[in-house]
């Protein structure tokens, strides 16, 4: 038998993996019974020079690769699914791609050709340091397209097949990848990559000393699945206000994310804290004395220009959130200087809780016409960098109307149009600037089609929001608790909302005042209605207590348990994705994301056994 034989089918029931100390002379391995891969102990075999021992167990990664009808895949396929047992070793070196059909434009092959070298980077992390053994057999990558168009949006098709069939004979495996769209083939490449595992091969020691672990790779070689996402909106806000996230952290995150197929990120940019992101219409926002926490802590338009390309190529899209007319203070006090009055009140006023929500304080001022200049700058930077017609998040959350209430200045203007100072004068307020900075968006895009977005608020309520609010332009960003029948009655209305269910998803609950932390079982069990108008959902991670030294344990692996619950909704709870959830954490551990812990060793070792 040669020492880099092909199909050894073999090879992955003599490999031994999760060895503790392979001079101890004992090893676990896993059988696959019922589903769920059973641990027992076996005596090591070792790799001579001449070739394989031929040892009739399995690591558990190799077992969880094909034990159950979804093996390790995360999200679960939501078409027929068929993963066989037979395996093969096969090194990345050896795979082959053909981009059948995916036509001659420049922009999909090229496109695809990105998303094929991806592939190979997460397999060689996958294999590790020491991806030494080198199998000869071939793994040929055939991807078909249909489309040509590369926009990513609500509409965009993601559906995929994949078909994975070995071939002893010749030494191969084949795989084709079909889908609509290059989006939907990046997915296929994704599922792909969870066909695979890593299995160390135990190396005789020599005299008196070890030799260094090697590793191959090995597949699932008998595989049939259709799938597509059940919702179209399936995504993760992430707030670079409060603490500034450097972009490298971003761009890890959107490697998780393309791991768990979410395809948001809901990017809250600006906030009363900082205003980080560079407009080059209007420096002065962003200008360290006003709006970042350095000159060296802001986004400048080929950062986000770098970021959107880096998302794409990983079948995300990014949608900007520029919060306003709350949550607006450090970055709008430059106003009267530069001649232009106050563009904003209540800018760190104190004491805070008489004009805002949260320190510092910040409204913008909806009654000096400057400030709808500045806006329209504003908005003329973003749009230049994001695609067209691409979402814009408005914000529009929390607005206090102390704040307003306590400018002279808004108070005399309100009183020269016979407005008084109630609740509902103040609402109206609100709704004009909405109107007017809409009208200014409009303006500057040249089309009144833009998707806009808001969170909700007093001005979604169901019995003002018909007076102020378009369904047909304005989709609502729910942040009420799961009990609440606020969606349910927009929905009613006609209007299409995206849900993050402030007691189930928002990531940043348990570390603060009296919230709950909400662990990953919490985040995956909460259904939201299929029904028309139900865009999706996100999980919101708010970065009072994050910074990119925590962020990643904060957000994952919780929101990969939101990944399943969007893209399958099972009829299922977390009970039954466990196992699967688990090897999916060590998967992101694998490609560089410090994911937080989700139990024991031992829960994972002896799957079923801590439910």
């Amino acid at each position: 038998m040669k020492a880099a034989s092909t199909f050894l089918l073999l090879l992955l029931l003599l490999v031994i993996a999760d060895a503790d100390d392979t001079r101890q002379g004992w090893q676990w391995s896993w059988t696959c019974k019922s589903g769920k891969c059973v641990k027992s102990e076996f005596p090591t075999t070792y790799l001579s020079s001449r070739g394989y021992a031929n040892v009739t167990r399995c690591s558990h990664a190799a077992c969880r690769l094909t034990c159950g009808q979804y093996g390790a895949l995360w999200p679960r396929p939501t078409g027929p699914t068929t993963i066989g047992d037979q395996v093969v070793a096969f090194h990345p070196s050896a795979v082959r791609f053909d981009l059948l059909e995916v036509g001659t434009a420049r922009g999909p092959r090229e496109f695809m050709a990105a998303c094929t070298q991806l592939f190979l980077d997460n397999l060689l992390l996958e294999c590790g340091a020491n991806c030494s053994v080198v199998p000869d057999t071939e793994v040929n990558v055939n991807i078909v397209t249909r489309s040509q168009d590369l926009s990513l949006d609500w509409s965009t098709d993601e559906t995929y097949t994949l078909d994975v069939v070995s071939n002893s004979r010749v030494n191969s495996v084949t795989v084709d990848i079909r889908a609509e769209t290059v989006y939907g083939a990046r997915h296929g490449l994704e599922t792909l990559s969870q066909l695979v595992a890593r299995i160390p091969v135990p190396v005789s020691p020599g005299r008196g000393r070890s030799s260094p672990r090697k590793h191959v790779l090995i597949m699932a070689a008998d595989v049939r699945l259709s799938d597509a996402p059940v919702f179209r909106h399936r995504g993760l806000t992430l707030d670079t206000a409060r603490n500034f996230l450097p972009l490298y952290a971003m761009k890890r995150t959107l490697d998780a994310m393309a791991a768990s197929k979410l395809n948001v990120l809901h990017w809250h940019a600006t906030d009363s804290q900082s205003f980080p992101l560079e407009s080059p219409r209007v420096p002065q926002l962003a200008r360290r004395r006003f709006g970042a926490y350095s000159s060296r802590q802001v986004y400048t338009p080929q950062d986000v220009t770098c970021l959107l390309e880096y998302a794409r190529l990983r079948g995300v899209r990014v949608i900007l959130e520029v919060d306003a007319p709350s949550h607006s203070g450090n970055g709008w006090q430059w106003g009267e200087a530069a001649g232009l009055g106050q563009l904003a009140v209540c800018v760190n006023q104190q004491p805070w809780r008489k004009y805002c929500i949260q320190p510092p304080c910040g409204q913008l001022n909806p009654t000096n016409p400057s400030l709808y200049g500045v806006l329209r700058d504003l908005y003329r930077d973003v749009l230049d960098l994001f695609p067209q017609g691409e979402a814009f998040h408005m914000g529009g959350d929390e607005v206090f109307f102390a704040c307003w209430n306590s400018s002279a200045e808004i108070v005399d203007w309100m009183e020269a149009r016979g407005q008084g100072r109630t609740d509902a004068d103040f609402l109206q307020l609100w709704a004009d600037y909405q109107a007017t900075a809409l009208r200014t968006f409009d303006e500057e895009v040249g089309n009144s089609n833009t998707p806009i977005i808001l969170w909700s608020s007093h001005l979604t309520q169901p019995a003002v929001i018909e007076r102020f609010l378009s369904k047909d332009r304005y989709i609502i960003q729910t942040w009420v608790p799961a009990s609440d029948s606020l969606p349910a009655d927009l929905l009613a209305k006609g209007y299409r909302v995206i849900y993050s269910t402030k007691d189930t998803w928002y990531l940043d609950h348990g570390f603060w005042g009296s919230t709950v932390y909400h662990n990953w079982r919490v985040v995956y069990d909460n259904r939201i209605p299929r029904k028309a108008g139900v865009l999706g959902g996100e999980t919101c991670m708010w970065s009072e207590l994050v910074d990119n030294q925590s962020l990643d344990s904060k957000v994952w692996p919780r929101t990969a348990a939101l990944a399943e619950r969007l893209w399958t909704d099972p009829e299922t709870k977390s009970s039954s994705a466990e196992a699967r959830f688990y090897r999916h954490r060590q998967r992101l551990v694998t490609r560089g994301i410090r994911a937080d812990a989700l139990a024991p060793a031992y829960c994972y070792q002896n799957e079923g056994e801590c439910q």
